[in-house]
C-alpha cells in the first residue's frame, strides 16, 4: 500500500497502577528520522519502538511521545541532587552575566526549578520495569497501526493525485505531437522569408551554405527526442506508482527529468501554440513535484 510521509495518531492505555498517553506525528523528510521521548527507566523500551517503527516505515520525521504517570507519582518522586546542583550553577552563571550587562531577571522560584527536566526523578530505580514495559509494548501495537493506517490513506489519495497529473502530462504531450506539422509549415513559410531577404541584400552569398545553416537550424529546432523522452517519463512513472515499495525518492528525480524535458521543449518551441502546451506542462509537473515530495 502507499504510503504518505504525513500522518498521525494517539492512544491511551492504563495498566495496574500506571496510566499513559501516546502521540506519533510525522512529516516529510528525506530520510528516516525517528525522535522518541519516553521514559528512560523502562530498560529497552526505547530501543524496541524504535526497531518497530523502522520496521513500519522507511522514510519521515517521525515523533513518538509518551507520556507515562503513576497514580502515585508524586510520593515516588525523589531529588536528583547532581541535577539540582547543575541547574543552580547554570542558573547564577545566568544572573551573573545578565547583571555584568545591565539585565535585570525575574528571580527564579523553587516551583520553577523543581519542573526543569530531571530535577525531580519521577520513579524509584529499584522497581522492576519488565511489567510496565511488555504492557506499553502490547498497547503500540494499536496505536502503531492506526498511524500506518493514516499514512495509507493519505498515500492513497496522493495515488489518485499522482495519476491523475501523470495523464494530464500525457495529453499535453500528445497535444504537442499534434502541433509538429502545424510548427514544421509555421517555420518552413518563416525560413523561406527570411532566406529570401537574406539572398536580397547579400551579393555573393553562397545559395548552398546559406541552405546547410538552415537545415542546421531546422535538425535544432526538432523537438521528436523531447516528447520520446517524455513519452517514456510516463510510462516509467506509471510503473513506480503501480509498486508497493516506497518510490518517493524515484519519482522525485523522475519529476526532474520531466522538467528537464519541459524546459528544452519550450526553448525550442518558436511557435505559439506550442509554447503554450509546454508552459502548461510545467504547471502540471512542477504540481506533481510538491505532491511528490510527501510519498514515503
Amino acid at each position: 500500500m502507499r504510503q504518505s510521509m504525513t500522518g498521525f495518531a494517539s492512544g491511551q492505555g492504563s495498566a495496574g497502577r500506571y496510566r499513559w498517553t501516546w502521540e506519533i506525528r510525522s512529516v516529510n523528510a528525506r530520510g528516516l528520522d525517528l525522535r522518541l521521548r519516553v521514559p528512560d527507566w523502562i530498560e529497552g523500551l526505547e530501543a524496541a519502538l524504535r526497531a518497530r517503527l523502522g520496521k513500519a516505515v522507511s522514510r519521515g520525521n517521525i515523533s513518538l511521545n509518551l507520556r507515562l504517570q503513576a497514580e502515585d507519582e508524586a510520593a515516588l518522586q525523589v531529588l536528583n541532587s547532581a541535577q539540582l546542583d547543575a541547574t543552580l550553577s547554570a542558573l547564577a552563571e545566568v544572573e551573573a552575566r545578565a547583571m555584568d550587562r545591565g539585565i535585570t531577571l525575574a528571580p527564579a522560584t523553587a516551583t520553577g526549578i523543581l519542573g526543569l527536566r530531571g530535577v525531580l526523578d519521577s520513579k524509584s530505580g529499584d522497581e522492576d520495569s519488565a511489567e510496565i514495559r511488555a504492557a506499553l509494548e502490547a498497547d503500540f501495537t494499536n496505536v502503531l497501526k492506526s498511524f500506518c493506517a493514516m499514512r495509507e490513506a493519505e498515500g492513497e489519495a496522493l495515488q489518485a493525485v499522482l495519476s491523475d497529473q501523470v495523464d494530464q502530462i500525457e495529453a499535453l504531450i500528445a497535444e504537442a505531437a499534434a502541433l509538429v506539422d502545424a510548427r514544421r509549415e509555421d517555420m518552413s513559410t518563416r525560413m523561406k522569408a527570411a532566406l529570401a531577404r537574406v539572398m536580397e541584400n547579400a551579393d555573393g552569398a553562397d545559395p548552398d551554405r546559406v541552405s546547410q545553416e538552415l537545415a542546421m537550424i531546422a535538425v535544432k529546432a526538432d523537438i521528436t527526442e523531447e516528447l520520446d523522452r517524455l513519452r517514456s517519463h510516463v510510462s516509467a512513472a506509471r510503473d513506480l506508482l503501480a509498486t508497493d515499495s516506497p518510490v518517493g525518492r524515484k519519482l522525485d528525480f523522475l519529476t526532474q527529468e520531466f522538467n528537464r524535458e519541459a524546459n528544452t521543449l519550450g526553448s525550442k518551441a518558436q511557435f505559439q501554440p506550442l509554447t503554450r502546451v509546454a508552459l502548461d506542462l510545467k504547471t502540471v509537473i512542477d504540481q506533481m513535484r510538491e505532491q511528490v515530495q510527501n510519498v514515503e
